[in-house]
């Protein structure tokens, strides 16, 4: 996982020269206001960036670019909601929240981590509201955590990734970016039979669709193999959910995503106009 606290590239940069590497919405919105004798010392192909796939998370990488504001929804079940966090400050989106707030000081109050999650909730209950939550808000990003439930309930696997999948398609045709978070580890879930093939297809899904996921079970892991964290102070009592050193760590872990994704976007699409 990065360290907190490692130089970003897009802190500093100039807005107009990331907007031209952002995606192809951004360069074509951004070459209309050029000056006309402008010299930018190459030639500028718009038609290169007319088809180009987004790469990473290029809205959020326009809004810190552009100086905001960044909007994100925290979207899924008890996880997102903070079941088990000794208080909602103590759940991982506010935590999200005053992390990217300290790690880029230029936008600091203009980035905002709205919680919407909702314990209990398998991949049919979150899509019912989705429109509303996720949607209608029009958010920069969304980090849907999701298949614990569907785990727990017995929901077909095929169901979940099907309806998760059409979901997501949906997101990013709205010009929403999103990142995926996938089930914990927990005993409970280790005890449920099938439970990890539902972390595999989140898996699955991110690397079909070019989302980023958040690898949370593997992290869960980590943090105790390396000590990081004990049993008592990741897991809550009930044995599902997690506590508050498991919900700071995974905020960590979203904060990186989020800045590692927004880093990705004008990288990679830089490279593909110098072809």
């Amino acid at each position: 996982m990065v360290s907190r606290g490692r130089p970003r590239r897009l802190v500093g940069a100039t807005a107009l020269m990331l907007a031209l590497t952002l995606s192809s919405t951004a360069v074509l919105a951004y070459a209309d206001l050029l000056p006309q004798h402008l010299d930018l010392g190459f030639d500028l192909d718009l038609g290169l960036f007319e088809d180009a796939a987004p790469t990473g998370l290029p809205h959020v990488a326009q809004k810190i670019a552009l100086g905001g504001p960044l909007s994100i929804v925290a979207f899924g079940s008890s996880s997102t909601e903070g079941i088990g966090a000794s208080s909602p400050a103590a759940a991982y989106p506010a935590r999200l929240e005053a992390g990217l707030r300290r790690a880029l000081p230029h936008l600091g109050s203009k980035i905002t981590v709205t919680n919407r999650g909702i314990g209990g909730e398998a991949v049919d209950e979150m899509l019912a509201r989705l429109d509303r939550d996720v949607i209608a808000p029009r958010p920069d990003l969304v980090i849907w955590q999701t298949g614990s439930n569907d785990a727990l309930r017995g929901i077909s696997l095929d169901h979940f990734r099907e309806a998760t999948e059409a979901a997501l398609e949906r997101i990013r045709a709205a010009g929403i970016d999103v990142v995926l978070m996938e089930p914990q580890w927990c005993p409970t879930l280790d005890a449920t039979p099938g439970a990890d093939r539902f972390r595999d297809a989140v898996r699955t899904l991110g690397a079909d669709l070019g989302v980023p996921v958040i690898r949370r079970s593997d992290l869960m892991r980590d943090w105790i193999g390396q000590g990081r964290l004990t049993r008592t102070e990741l897991f809550a009592s009930d044995g599902l959910h997690m506590a508050d050193g498991g919900y700071a760590l995974l905020a960590e872990a979203a904060q990186d995503t989020v800045l590692d994704g927004a880093e990705a976007a004008p990288v990679a699409l830089a490279e593909a106009g110098t072809d």
